[in-house]
């Protein structure tokens, strides 16, 4: 499967076939139209459908193109932001609503799989929280009695997790997590939608977004779809500047898949506590040779980590080394590795996502984004609370997912995030990275200072240069080059383009401005 968002290629990628969608040509008129077909649009389409809505769902790339088919999969109640941190953020209360919610996507998407018949590798199983030497062992005990006050009194204390190859110390079981293979699951549910009377419209870039009693959504094709309601479900939203943004930022994660003989790892989440912590699991390939399978197939180890904030480094080669090196410490059954990805991951301020209406706009606009690290479910909690909310129902989550909550708990990491935010802008004044576009070797990228402007410039495999604007169409930062994925991206807000400026990822809605002398040339030129 090729996606627009990147070059490096993710286990789930390179085992499932996606369908091909035709882009949308022609108007249309929907009760619902929806922007962004990862986990929460369709999720979202599927539930809508079955209340028996016309749905039209829109996407930029292709089917699951997006930061979904990058996810490492895995299906939880054990939240990135431990539950002494959410009570600590939302009260005991929002704690409860939160592993309550969490745990009834997991239930949904089984629930989902069950009745469509998607072979997606769905299985339940148990996840283990352990804290590495160096790390504070009391958290521990602090995150099992706020897990137990939020209602998940399954969660116990065991004395290491079940791993052979190395001791984690003590550990907390969650049981009944589950983990599935995200792209196959998207396949079946994509069928559902259009079996439900939806339709999928792919390569379709929504141009303008606009709520209210003339709701639509404007696309680059020049076709229109009308609806009653609309949903962006986008990663981040592209319907507005600031709202949300001020409230959310992004991350770039770190993936890496080694080769392992089968049964070798026991099938169990693992997760550590350090900033950024490693997350682990693993997924059967069938059919590829490696030892330790009848069929040849062997499983994959799958470890994430070694974040940063997206824009802000350009060292992916270094971060993947320390997680191959960290998983061959404790796996050492590791045959090789396989495969390297990274994604976006986008950080509330206060933990959870934002789903909802989106703040200062009409009733009939929706948003989901500020994943956390938690995206397969929080992606599935979206589809669940907008069906409520486009239904007319109540939902007892709504309030603890509203975009427009303040939370006053978090208003140090508030500040914290947008102060970083302001000193981005300091690159607006800063010399270039080279003097002269001569200096960018085939295949990469640089910024370069001209006159009172900061010039985008990329050198494909031909030697041919080709320019863009440095500026972020959002909010003015200056892109800076992703060496891995061959893509510019912001570092403020994490809008992402590829090298044709042209963009994959929002808040941005629009791609790089071209340069007005801007010309390609051949090397040296």
């Amino acid at each position: 499967m090729k996606t627009d968002n990147g070059r490096t290629t993710s286990v789930w990628m390179r085992t499932a076939d996606m369908p091909e969608q035709t882009p949308l040509t022609a108007d249309a008129q929907a009760d619902v139209v929806i922007v962004g077909a990862g986990i929460a649009g369709l999720t979202t389409a599927y539930l809508l459908t079955k209340e028996g809505k016309r749905v039209v769902v829109l996407d930029d790339g292709p089917l699951a193109g997006g930061e979904t088919c990058r996810t490492t999969a895995h299906l939880v109640n054990a939240l990135d932001e431990r539950y002494y941190e959410i009570e600590r953020l939302h009260g005991e209360r929002g704690a409860r609503l939160a592993a309550e919610s969490h745990t009834a996507a997991v239930d949904q998407i089984e629930s989902i799989v069950g009745a469509e018949g998607i072979d997606c590798d769905f299985t339940r199983l148990d996840g283990y929280l352990f804290v590495p030497p160096g790390d504070d062992p009391a958290q521990l005990g602090d995150e099992l009695r706020a897990a137990h006050r939020a209602g998940l009194t399954e969660v116990e204390h065991v004395e290491r997790a079940p791993v052979e190859s190395f001791d984690t110390g003590p550990a907390l079981r969650f049981p009944r997590q589950a983990q599935f293979h995200i792209l196959k699951y998207l396949r079946g549910l994509a069928e559902a939608v259009r079996r439900g009377g939806g339709e999928i419209y792919t390569r379709t870039h929504a141009t303008k977004i606009e709520s209210g009693a003339e709701a639509r959504v404007e696309t680059a094709g020049g076709a229109t779809v009308r609806a009653g309601a609309i949903v962006v479900a986008t990663n981040s939203p592209v319907n507005d500047l600031v709202a949300i943004h001020t409230k959310q930022a992004p991350y770039r994660t770190f993936v890496v898949g080694g080769r392992v003989p089968r049964g070798s790892v026991p099938q169990i989440l693992l997760w550590d506590t350090p900033d950024p912590y490693h997350y682990v699991r693993t997924q059967r390939v069938e059919g590829e040779g490696g030892e330790g399978g009848e069929d040849g197939g062997y499983d994959v180890l799958i470890v994430g980590g070694e974040d940063h904030k997206t824009g802000q480094a350009d060292d992916a080669e270094e971060r993947f080394r320390r997680l191959e090196e960290w998983t061959r410490e404790r796996f050492p059954q590791v045959e090789s590795f396989e495969f390297r990805w990274s994604g976006q991951v986008m950080e509330p301020v206060d933990g959870l996502a934002f789903i909802g209406r989106n703040p200062l706009d009409s009733d009939n606009l929706y948003i989901a984004t500020g994943d956390s690290g938690n995206g397969m479910t929080h992606g599935t909690i979206a589809g669940m609370l907008l069906t409520d909310l486009i239904s007319g129902r109540e939902n007892k989550w709504a309030e603890l997912y509203d975009p427009s909550r303040k939370t006053l708990s978090a208003i140090r990491d508030f500040a914290q995030e947008n102060l970083n935010v302001a000193a981005q802008y300091t690159d607006l004044l800063t010399p270039g990275e080279v003097s002269d576009a001569s200096e960018i070797e085939a295949g990469e990228g640089a910024i370069i200072r001209r006159g009172l402007t900061k010039v985008a410039c990329h050198r494909d495999a031909s030697g041919a240069l080709h320019e863009r604007s440095a500026i972020c169409v959002h909010l003015g930062c200056v892109v800076r080059w992703n060496s891995t994925e061959k893509t510019w991206d912001c570092p403020c807000h994490g809008s992402r383009y590829q090298t044709d400026g042209h963009v994959v990822n929002g808040p941005a809605i629009s791609g790089l401005a071209e340069v007005e002398d801007s010309k390609d040339v051949s090397k040296g030129q």
